[in-house]
């Protein structure tokens, strides 16, 4: 009976022992995301897709979700700063709107306070109206806008974001002063969709990743996109096409928690490199419209260093600083 029992615990043994080489070896548990902003936004969009595409590459067990939105996603960039310290499984979505946000408001805290991770893709801005709006064409709207500048409302992201500091640029390609320019402010994509789709706002602007599954519904009608130059899966003529030199794209990318050791970094910045492979986050680059570019650490925090230089002297050349 002993050998028998001694026989077992040795297979007992030898299972336990190859279960572990097969589980995968995941490099996070549950990743906890900042989103900056509200639910449906920008950085809530790209928090849930590389949080599904990280468990998908198994670098994560699990995923949650915080929204904290409001100063161009500076409250969250505090909310999250002060209570992850030494976490490497906490993650803040960030972009060139928190960068642009921090200029203005000059918060206690600002990205300096976190670890950078990685930028992930760049996106670029459409401008659309509703189905029903009389504007049938780019034309169709710069005309009027030129004519009566007060009577266009422009909704988008906060106040100094990408979204703003792109209208007020085509504002002055046109003539039109800065102070003419009706911008309305919101804190997320969800709350500005819903007020466009309603007909308070005359123009839309933002991301494609945002906007698309109106656009494709026929509920928004694109009249131009802010990109270099055309966007596969967009149709629609870029501004520069049109006659104006004016590009209005976002990055959005990753900070992790302050003191990190340097093991922990490059753990997170593998793992969230790793979920950019997966297929996932391929679909999602597709259907968005995204661009990769994928910058980690180091390099990663001297471009937004840069970042903080260009976003400040261009807030300051359309009036917004």
């Amino acid at each position: 009976m002993s050998a028998m029992i001694h026989r077992f615990s040795r297979c007992m043994a030898a299972g336990l022992t190859a279960a572990v080489l097969v589980a995968p070896a995941f490099a996070l548990d549950t990743v906890k995301f900042m989103a900056p902003g509200s639910v449906g936004g920008g950085y809530d969009q790209t928090a849930r897709v590389l949080g599904k595409a990280m468990v998908e590459a198994n670098t994560a067990k699990s995923v949650t979700f915080e929204n904290k939105g409001g100063a161009g996603g500076t409250l969250g960039l505090a909310q999250f700063a002060n209570s992850t310290k030494g976490d490497p499984n906490a993650l803040l979505v960030v972009g060139a709107i928190m960068v642009a946000g921090i200029e203005q408001n000059k918060p206690q805290i600002s990205l300096k306070d976190v670890t950078p991770i990685a930028r992930l893709f760049t996106e670029y801005n459409v401008i659309a109206v509703r189905k029903e709006s009389e504007f049938k064409t780019l034309d169709d709207l710069i005309k009027a806008f030129k004519d009566k500048p007060t009577s266009i409302t422009w909704g988008g992201g906060s106040k100094g974001s990408v979204d703003h500091i792109g209208i007020a640029e085509l504002a002055g390609k046109l003539d039109v002063p800065v102070n003419k320019v009706n911008y309305v402010a919101f804190g997320g994509g969800g709350e500005v969709v819903a007020q466009a789709l309603g007909g308070q706002l005359k123009v839309i602007t933002g991301g494609y990743a945002e906007l698309g599954q109106y656009i494709k519904t026929g509920q928004f009608r694109v009249l131009a996109i802010g990109a270099p130059e055309r966007v596969p899966g967009i149709d629609a003529p870029t501004l520069k096409e049109s006659g104006y030199d004016v590009i209005i794209g976002n990055w959005r990318g990753v900070y992790g928690a302050a003191g990190l050791t340097p093991e922990q970094r490059k753990e997170v910045i593998d793992a969230v490199v790793a979920a950019t492979n997966s297929k996932v986050w391929q679909d999602n680059i597709q259907a968005n419209a995204w661009t990769p570019s994928v910058l980690t650490g180091d390099e990663f925090g001297k471009f937004v260093e840069e970042e903080h230089v260009r976003l400040r002297a261009m807030l300051v050349k359309v009036g917004l600083l």
